[in-house]
């Protein structure tokens, strides 16, 4: 009998992006300490935490947007490229194009003097340079950015095109950087806490919003937030999966159903049970989600 090892063969779809040993360090503080993850082409992986647990610089060092006093190491990797071994050139083709950012915050993301038609303009602009796609033209721009506008459910795209960010409620702002991120139709979404500062109402349906474009464009997506309750809405589809993130660290990773349902490690329990919910006794404090390591 042969008893010689069968061959290894290469998984049929790779992951569309792949985090190893990813650390972070300013000086002699940690942010981010050895933490891997993986998405795949039209999956969502949310990333959960409270404040300074290292969620965003994790989404900056996607992108290379950490300042130079920041030391990384670890590899991440997107569509077979490397992305911390190349140029500076090659990134920003990669920026915009094929990986897109919403950030926190929208009225101070939006230049307050530039009308948003403009300013969706910029993110094709950028990359307007005939490398990958014949130039467009300013009519051919114009009608992209209507269409983003249009995408996102913005009212007369035609008109309010021309209007200032302060002219907009906060929730038509999230819009509008949400027509800046998709505007070039990238294949992965980083969503850094898009719900922040949004009544419930304007919430449910920026969440609606992504789901409708990630399944209008098979996006992949990373959807950061402090929110267990928001990222179980964003993270509903069987493929998805959470991972929670404490001090720096990937404590808990899980399919969101089971991490949901079945908590294994201590913080993921007590961010569980420091959020309110209907069967809440309102006569007791909640649980504090602060657990030393």
């Amino acid at each position: 009998m042969d008893t010689s090892p069968l061959p290894e063969f290469p998984a049929l779809h790779p992951p569309l992006l792949q985090v190893k040993d990813l650390s972070i360090r300013f000086g002699t503080h940690h942010a981010v300490k050895n933490i891997s993850f993986q998405i795949n082409a039209g999956q969502t992986l949310g990333l959960v935490g409270e404040s300074g647990s290292g969620k965003s610089a994790t989404s900056l060092a996607l992108l290379r947007l950490l300042p130079p006093t920041a030391q990384i190491t670890g590899d991440i990797t997107f569509a077979g490229q490397p992305l911390l071994h190349l140029s500076e050139t090659a990134m920003r083709h990669h920026r915009g194009r094929n990986i897109s950012m919403i950030f926190q915050e929208p009225m101070t993301a939006l230049n307050p003097v530039m009308p948003i038609g403009a300013q969706i303009a910029e993110a094709v602009l950028a990359h307007n340079d005939g490398t990958d796609h014949p130039r467009l033209s300013r009519n051919a721009i114009k009608q992209k950015v209507l269409a983003a506008m249009h995408q996102v459910a913005l009212p007369d795209p035609e008109r309010r095109s021309k209007d200032y960010p302060h002219q907009f409620s906060g929730g038509q702002r999230q819009r509008i950087l949400i027509a800046m991120a998709i505007v070039n139709q990238p294949r992965l979404l980083i969503a850094d806490e898009p719900t922040t500062a949004l009544d419930v109402t304007v919430q449910a349906q920026i969440l609606l919003l992504l789901k409708q474009l990630r399944a209008s464009h098979n996006l992949a997506m990373l959807f950061i937030s402090h929110d267990l309750a928001v990222v179980a809405q964003a993270c509903d589809q069987p493929t998805d999966t959470v991972a929670v993130m404490q001090h720096g660290q990937i404590v808990e990773q899980a399919p969101t159903s089971q991490l949901f349902r079945n908590p294994i490690h201590p913080y993921t329990r007590q961010l569980l049970a420091s959020a309110p919910t209907m069967h809440t006794n309102r006569t007791k404090p909640l649980a504090s989600s602060t657990i030393s390591t």
